[in-house]
């Protein structure tokens, strides 16, 4: 059945897109960001305008970003005077996040090629978002959310982490989509903390993210050979670690949020 609501595209220029087709799961979307009338919503990709529809059925002002010249037309005749949105002909990642309005909430069906950096795009906004819900590849859905000791907790895992906290919201089929996708789809919320909140204080991250790589871009290493890897006096990380209580036989994927965010602190205090 035709969607009535849905902008009629002039073209299509971009290829290998999957488009959800499923308003239902838009509506979920749009009630896992707990959208209200009057929320500044900012959309990537809104492609056909599924989301957009239930976002401006919530109350919201969108301000969505689409690179694909052809679903930008279609969305620009279909919105022309719709007082409630903004449509921008843009890359995501070359916009600031904050031009969609105070208190803004990231709701968005992300391209899965750049859903990482799109992610810390968001993130390191200034201000960043008050919620990101998001749809994602479950499988990098799992690997945000994974915990010590899980097979794919990671740098990824630990760089979100440091900044937000996270939740899974529901898993969406390929059927969903048209056309289907290969893979099994996931919405996930990240609400940004407060700097005052934050584990890893914001002038801290940077220095947290190079123990973490450190510590685990090679995981079969222990800690103690890992660490060598950032150039500090062996006698320093090895006080570090004894100050911290960590073995240094221990591998870096068994260490939590805390423990890496003390192990940072120690290693470069001065």
């Amino acid at each position: 059945m035709a969607d009535d609501t849905a902008p009629r595209l002039r073209t299509l220029k971009s290829l290998g897109q999957h488009f959800l087709s499923d308003k239902g799961i838009a509506r979920r979307i749009v009630q896992a960001a707990d959208v209200a009338e009057g929320d500044n919503v900012l959309e990537i990709g809104p492609g056909k305008g599924i989301l957009t529809e239930q976002l401006l059925a919530a109350g919201a002002h969108v301000t969505a970003i689409e690179l694909d010249r052809g679903l930008y037309e279609g969305l620009c005749d279909h919105y022309r005077d719709h007082p409630r949105v903004a449509l921008h002909h843009a890359d995501a990642l070359k916009v600031d996040p904050a031009m969609a309005g105070a208190g803004y909430k990231v709701v968005a069906n992300l391209p899965y090629q750049v859903t990482t950096p799109l992610l810390f795009h968001f993130l390191e906004a200034a201000p960043p978002p008050a919620c990101i819900v998001v749809m994602i590849q479950k499988e990098v859905a799992d690997r945000i959310l994974a915990g010590p000791g899980d097979k794919i907790y990671g740098v990824l895992s630990l760089g979100v982490q440091a900044r937000a906290s996270g939740a899974m919201c529901f898993k969406v089929p390929p059927g969903a989509f048209r056309p289907p996708p290969k893979v099994t789809s996931a919405v996930i919320r990240v609400n940004p903390y407060a700097p005052e909140q934050a584990p890893v204080p914001p002038q801290r991250v940077a220095a947290f993210m190079q123990v973490v790589r450190a510590a685990l871009g090679q995981r079969r290493k222990t800690l103690g050979n890992a660490l060598k890897g950032l150039k500090l006096p062996p006698e320093g990380v090895q006080q570090a670690l004894e100050a911290c209580g960590i073995d240094p036989q221990t591998r870096g994927e068994t260490l939590g949020l805390e423990e890496f965010a003390g192990l940072a602190e120690r290693l470069f205090r001065n």
